[in-house]
């Protein structure tokens, strides 16, 4: 079987259809923000329609205001409720996002034809993980940066 990349732009009614009439969709993300929870181009994720608000840990699919589709998890809520999102492999908080932005909730995914849901005992073990590894390697990150600054300064 022959699989034709498709862009999500020119499926995103279909994919809004679909999970407003209560199915599923399932899609191969591209990129490395999600990265080790997905990866570029192997794993598989199974959307579906968020039931109210999304919780803390949740990945969704949005749309940011400059029309681009992104893969990332809710790591925060600002003051006035919009969404603070961020890929695993990421440092950058993306802030603003509301439930307009949303198009879709993970529910699960596939690595290697093996399938996880947001609730399997593995999943759970890695969001807990990453709650506790992420602000350590955010130090990390900032004091590589500042490190790299530096000897950049000193070159000079």
């Amino acid at each position: 079987m022959n699989n034709k990349e498709i862009q999500l732009e020119d499926v995103i009614q279909i994919i809004k259809e679909k999970l407003n009439s209560g199915g599923t969709v399932t899609f191969t993300p591209h990129g490395t923000s999600m990265y080790p929870m997905l990866r570029n181009g192997e794993d598989v994720v199974v959307l579906k329609k968020p039931e109210g608000r999304l919780k803390y840990l949740d990945v969704a699919l949005y749309r940011r205001s400059n029309g681009d589709f992104v893969l990332h998890r809710v790591i925060g809520f600002d003051k006035d409720s919009k969404y603070i999102f961020c890929g695993d492999n990421q440092f950058h908080k993306e802030r603003g996002i509301t439930d307009e932005n949303i198009i879709g909730v993970v529910t699960a995914f596939y690595r290697k034809g093996k399938h996880y849901t947001d609730n399997s005992l593995s999943y759970r073990f890695y969001k807990s993980a990453w709650e506790y590894i992420k602000a350590p390697m955010r130090m990390l990150y900032s004091a590589h940066r500042m490190n790299k600054s530096i000897n950049i300064k000193k070159k000079r």
